[in-house]
């Protein structure tokens, strides 16, 4: 069985576990950070579903979200992986594997979520041909990173009455 376990210079990323929660919880409550996805904070029970979610993915799909950490510390850096959202309404996914990445706002601007982005590209690499992302168009955060990672935007469109960039990813060969 392959490692689901990624690290990096600066990183370590795992699968969710029980003990991610209150720190998961507290970043999916940041009203300003929740306000590209979605638009409202999640409320614990809504966070408790998540995390749920997260691991099942792991045990169904053989791929998921890691929670991304500081190698040092153990701080918290946020959340980001693969997942398979069966889409209603979007055009152009296509059965491709979705990606998504959120970092939390005490860890921005520190180059954490290239290096984590990077590695999950990484590890991705043979298991999949193309990731497709949905990101708000107002995120420029979120738009630079995927430019500079080489994610394209393919279309837009709308998701839950919000408007959304679709953007594809493929990997080489």
């Amino acid at each position: 069985m392959t490692t689901r376990v990624i690290t990096t210079k600066r990183l370590v990323m795992t699968p969710h576990q029980l003990g991610d929660y209150a720190e998961s919880a507290a970043m999916q409550a940041d009203a300003g950070l929740m306000r590209f996805l979605g638009g409202l904070p999640l409320t614990q029970e809504a966070s408790w579903k998540r995390l749920l979610q997260n691991a099942g993915m792991w045990a169904l799909l053989g791929y998921g979200f890691w929670v991304v950490r500081e190698q040092g510390s153990g701080a918290f850096v946020g959340e980001l992986g693969f997942f398979e959202g069966k889409r209603t309404g979007i055009e152009g996914f296509d059965g491709a594997v979705e990606m998504g990445w959120v970092i939390a706002p005490a860890m921005h601007g520190k180059g954490y979520g290239t290096e984590a982005v990077t590695a999950a590209l990484g590890w991705g690499a043979g298991r999949f041909s193309r990731a497709v992302a949905m990101i708000d168009p107002a995120n420029a955060p979120s738009l630079a990173l995927a430019r500079r990672l080489g994610f394209h935007q393919f279309g837009a469109g709308r998701y839950e009455d919000e408007p959304v960039g679709l953007w594809e990813y493929f990997w080489p060969g």
